[in-house]
């Protein structure tokens, strides 16, 4: 069974920095793309980034311009350089793989921003 492990998470200040990672249990090298998604309490689950298996990031616009999807060369890790964090970024944040009809997501690891 494929596992995801998601580590970096934490308490920030408000302008703070962390960096995520996301580590898949095995080499896949079907994977499609690689996304990390968060949610905060009462909202809905959103995508926050996404990288592709040639390595081409894309962001929310809530993000765009602070966070930074990149992947290790051996593609089996991802990770979020978050930059300039806002108390609107606290939330649980969850990487998810997917190929053809699998899919796959990490337990989630918090977030929290103070003002």
């Amino acid at each position: 069974q494929v596992q995801l492990a998601e580590s970096g998470g934490g308490l920030v200040q408000a302008g703070g920095s962390l960096r995520l990672s996301c580590t898949v249990s095995e080499i896949i090298f079907s994977i499609d793309y690689w996304e990390w998604y968060r949610q905060a309490p009462g909202h809905q689950r959103e995508l926050v980034a996404r990288i592709t298996s040639s390595g081409r990031p894309s962001y929310s616009d809530s993000v765009k311009g602070r966070f930074t999807i990149s992947m290790d060369n051996a593609k089996n890790r991802i990770y979020l350089q978050m930059s300039s964090l806002k108390p609107e970024d606290t939330a649980v944040y969850y990487c998810y793989i997917a190929w053809g009809r699998k899919e796959f997501w990490g337990q989630g690891t918090q977030i929290t921003v103070s003002s």
